[in-house]
């Protein structure tokens, strides 16, 4: 019987080591990240979308003029060409226009085809609001920009936030905070008590209404309901989660589209004062929740945005007891996750700053692999 001389086979048996080490890499890592500069001091809160050509890109704040987030700041935009592997060098997609800033996009593929371009107009702490711009060419172009909300006020839209039922129908969730005083400049005016609302378009974002529900905290809070998501359950309901104070993510339920509300109440979600974020897993009826878990399975240093971690439910958001640990540096803030799914892995955009460069100034993309996912 032949046998390989030892050298070979050791040469054979690190090949596959080397070999299994690397795929195992290539199931869960980093592929970019957005480090800050003297020029872009942060870099955060961002959407991506996929072209019809298999190009995906991905917009998000690029601040020039401080890392506050009242600080002036474009959008700019990056592309991937292999399902998020690598990346090119940002160009910017939108200039400021606004009195401070514009940032915070969700972009949206709509069920007419064309692309939906969402983002905050914001002037200052008594005025900022949503706007919207479509495109029928694959993001060559954009049209005018469309006013979501009528009313004035500051309104809160996070990031890769706004969804398209089945129906058709687009759901903006907003959080509005009231005015403590007239001063436009001074962030003192600014109430951190949020109310969640939620604006809709059955004319894919030509028109918009209000929902006939919205809700205030229930209890005492000094956060009130802040920075709303929602996403369409497999029966057809709604589920909006929304940041807290009170160290859970609250939930509400729509059994008619998006024009009522239920209560909010607690959910398991147990985390700090940090935004969550959530869509429906691939051809199932599962949710994926990426958040700061602070239930207690993973270790978690009280009221930081870390660890941040993937989460599983079955039962429509009710119960996540299928989780993994994506990031778990005490002195890092994991937090405004973009989700975005390729047909083998999950892309995820999300601030990861930390104590040396500030807590929203890096942007970092991770790709999963849909199988290195918690079990449905």
């Amino acid at each position: 019987m032949f046998r390989p001389p030892a050298a070979l086979f050791i040469l054979f048996v690190c090949v596959v080591v080397s070999y299994g080490c690397r795929a195992a890499a290539e199931d869960n890592q980093v592929v970019l990240n957005i480090e800050p500069s003297k020029d872009n001091p942060r870099n955060s809160e961002g959407s991506f979308a996929r072209l019809k050509s298999g190009r995906i890109i991905f917009y998000y704040s690029q601040f020039y003029g401080g890392a506050a987030d009242g600080s002036p700041a474009r959008i700019a935009g990056i592309h991937s060409d292999d399902a998020g592997r690598t990346w090119s060098q940002p160009e910017v997609i939108l200039e400021n226009t606004a009195a401070n800033n514009v940032m915070s996009v969700s972009l949206l593929r709509l069920a007419s085809g064309k692309l939906a371009f969402f983002y905050i107009l914001k002037n200052s702490w008594l005025d900022s609001r949503p706007y919207v711009r479509f495109s029928s060419d694959e993001a060559a172009t954009w049209s005018e920009p469309k006013l979501v909300v009528a009313a004035p006020g500051y309104f809160v839209l996070n990031n890769d936030r706004v969804v398209q039922l089945s129906s058709g129908r687009i759901i903006v969730p907003v959080a509005f905070h009231r005015s403590r005083l007239a001063d436009a400049q001074s962030d003192k005016s600014f109430d951190s008590r949020g109310i969640a609302m939620w604006y809709y378009s059955d004319d894919e974002g030509q028109t918009w209404q209000e929902a006939a529900t919205w809700w205030a905290m229930p209890v005492w809070s000094n956060s009130g309901l802040q920075e709303p998501g929602v996403v369409e359950l497999a029966d057809g309901k709604l589920f909006t989660w929304v940041r807290t104070g009170q160290g859970a993510q609250y939930g509400l339920t729509s059994t008619d589209g998006g024009k009522n509300w239920s209560a909010p109440t607690p959910t398991e979600m147990k985390s700090p004062q940090s935004p969550a974020s959530i869509k429906r897993l691939p051809n199932s009826s599962s949710l994926l929740a990426i958040f700061n878990d602070h239930s207690g399975r993973f270790p978690f240093p009280p009221k930081r945005r870390s660890p941040l971690v993937a989460a599983v439910s079955s039962d429509g958001g009710q119960t996540w007891p299928n989780a993994k640990l994506i990031e778990d540096d005490p002195d890092s803030w994991y937090c405004y996750t973009a989700i975005y799914f390729t047909d083998d892995a999950v892309l995820l955009a999300y601030c990861a700053g930390d104590t040396k460069v500030g807590p929203l100034n890096r942007l970092r993309i991770r790709r999963m692999s849909l199988d290195a996912l918690p079990a449905k």
